[in-house]
């Protein structure tokens, strides 16, 4: 896993919800991710959670009270050494406390601090669906995100607004930390295999698992970007567009660049270059079958020529880079080259080609995504 929170300090602000039971694998995440985490509580949380818990989770002694050494200066005045405050869970009493300038409790003491200094503050919701309905709850996070907060919308379930997953929080710690050289691009990605039906039953497709396309995604977001991403599954915090054939993706994906133009396209889908004439019913077995397959439109072309939007292609396969060059020629920004080892696999190796760029890349696909978007933001790749 990549230590993208590597030196960051977080004050991890837990409040009165049940939810604070999720406070310790939160840390680790987080831990895990390389940051150093504290935390304070409030007395509604102690009642929950032990404070010994978190101390032993972050390794550093939980604030419980204010005290003589002054801690949320220390962490969170305009010399503090932290540089994130997370309120995980957060409840309607606090969050309608800090959002009145209310500071009554550790934790409010701490926001007060952060937003005072201006540091990067995130809020985590987490009550009964009515209490998250209440109109005036509704206000005071308007009012906390018209200051800059960064509210981490609730999964409504069971009649309750329960606490976003730990993954998803931890993407917009990411979010709010790295700097957000993507901030105000739009960025569209098609990810994963396509299926193109044979009969009612079987399909035609391949052994893309999309894991590639879903990292370049989940980094966009990290980097500050309004990601779309065009594929079969869904993923945290992006814009999910569902698909299935490539006529599917091809249809969403040129719907999408003529109605809100991206400022990128990423083709890291596994587009069909062929699908067979479909078969009504279902084949029998037990004899000869023979497809045939026609060939499909060139969509990357397409979205490139048509469109006018600036791309970046993959080209699968072995000794794939003169074929990659040629892409170049055709407009692409950037030509990513991988082996079909790569394929279904957690991890892989890949070659960069810019028109006047060669860079070789190993790791995990994290990893690989991590530097593809490097290289983008270091060549301009982006309108």
């Amino acid at each position: 896993m990549r230590e993208s929170l590597k030196e960051q300090q977080i004050v991890l602000g837990v409040t009165g919800s049940i939810a604070a039971v999720e406070s310790v694998r939160l840390v680790h995440a987080l831990r895990r991710k390389g940051a150093r985490v504290c935390a304070v509580m409030s007395a509604a949380a102690t009642r929950i959670i032990h404070p010994d818990a978190l101390t032993y989770a972050t390794g550093n002694e939980t604030v419980v009270a204010i005290t003589g050494r002054v801690e949320h200066v220390a962490c969170c005045g305009d010399d503090g050494t932290a540089g994130l405050l997370l309120i995980a869970p957060c409840t309607a009493n606090t969050l309608c406390k800090i959002a009145g300038g209310i500071d009554d409790t550790p934790v409010t003491t701490f926001a007060t601090t952060a937003l005072g200094r201006g540091m990067p503050v995130v809020v985590v919701p987490a009550m009964h669906h009515s209490m998250f309905r209440h109109p005036g709850v509704r206000d005071c996070l308007a009012r906390l995100e018209s200051w800059g907060v960064v509210v981490v919308p609730p999964r409504i379930e069971e009649g309750k607004a329960k606490i976003a997953g730990i993954d998803e929080i931890v993407l917009h710690c990411e979010r709010a930390l790295l700097g957000r050289p993507l901030a105000g691009k739009k960025i569209l990605i098609s990810s994963g295999p396509c299926r193109e039906p044979v009969d009612d039953v079987r399909v035609l497709t391949t052994r893309s698992s999309g894991q590639m396309g879903q990292e370049l995604a989940l980094q966009a977001f990290r980097l500050g970007a309004e990601v779309t991403l065009v594929h079969k599954n869904r993923l945290p915090c992006v814009r999910n567009v569902p698909v299935t054939s490539a006529l599917d993706m091809r249809n969403e994906i040129l719907r999408i660049c003529r109605e809100e133009p991206p400022d990128l396209y990423i083709s890291a889908a596994a587009v069909s270059d062929f699908a067979p004439v479909p078969f009504a019913g279902k084949l029998r077995s037990g004899a000869p079958v023979t497809l045939t397959l026609h060939p499909l439109p060139k969509l990357l072309e397409e979205v490139m020529t048509g469109c006018g939007i600036p791309a970046v292609a993959f080209k699968l396969g072995t000794d794939e880079e003169d074929a990659a060059r040629e892409l170049l020629k055709k407009g692409a920004r950037m030509v990513v080259v991988n082996g079909p080892e790569s394929m279904g696999s957690s991890r892989g190796s890949a070659v960069i080609l810019g028109n006047d760029a060669r860079v070789e890349i190993e790791g995990s696909k994290e990893d690989i995504a991590a530097a593809i978007w490097q290289e983008i933001l270091v060549r301009g790749v982006t309108r």
